[in-house]
């Protein structure tokens, strides 16, 4: 598997991406995007797609998108990295690949102020998922250095909420409720050198 940078950004191939990955988990925020609104957020300073390839097809990707001045959502410092989106497409899950496509995203989100010098070193790295997600995500976060920052619950959300909670499934192997059902919504933050964890 090679794990390498979309360095041209790519509308197209970024939607790809993200409703191949997230069709069957109700992925739905991104999918009315106009073309135009896709070429203004990966032309962002500090935003990057790194895609991993199993022979040659892209099985997966990682999104990462700096918030350089805190200006985001939680954590909300200076310096902090989201991995905004992340996940394997349906042929490629269960197959030990999420893991180490997890890794790279976290090491590649810890030196990006290396590839954007006007963007402040990273400070923290973080992510959103949900309890709708795969059965070894949390752990699989956990391995990685990330602990619980915030938990909340989504009491009966509609289906229209149900879909902005899955924008932020990252990696999950479970269709999204569509039925009204309520989510706990987990974010993580990581404040440590990643050099640390395997």
């Amino acid at each position: 598997m090679r794990i390498v940078r979309a360095e041209v950004p790519s509308p197209e191939f970024s939607r790809f991406l993200y409703a191949s990955v997230g069709g069957d988990i109700a992925w739905i925020d991104r999918l009315a995007w106009t073309y135009d609104q896709w070429r203004r957020a990966l032309s962002r300073p500090g935003v990057e797609t790194w895609v991993a390839y199993e022979h040659g097809t892209p099985a997966g990707y990682v999104e990462l998108a700096a918030n350089p001045d805190g200006s985001r959502s939680t954590p909300g410092s200076a310096g902090s990295v989201e991995i905004a989106y992340f996940g394997l497409l349906p042929a490629f899950r269960g197959r030990r690949i999420g893991g180490h496509l997890l890794s790279v995203g976290v090491q590649r989100a810890w030196d990006l102020g290396e590839r954007w010098p006007d963007l402040p070193a990273t400070q923290r790295g973080w992510l959103h998922t949900c309890s709708k997600d795969g059965e070894h995500a949390l752990g699989n976060y956990q391995k990685r250095g990330f602990s619980v920052y915030r938990t909340t619950t989504d009491e009966g959300a509609g289906a229209g909420q149900s879909g902005s909670v899955a924008r932020r499934l990252h990696g999950s192997h479970q269709r999204v409720s569509q039925d009204g059902g309520g989510a706990t919504r987990t974010l993580f933050a990581r404040v440590s050198d990643p050099t640390t964890y395997h």
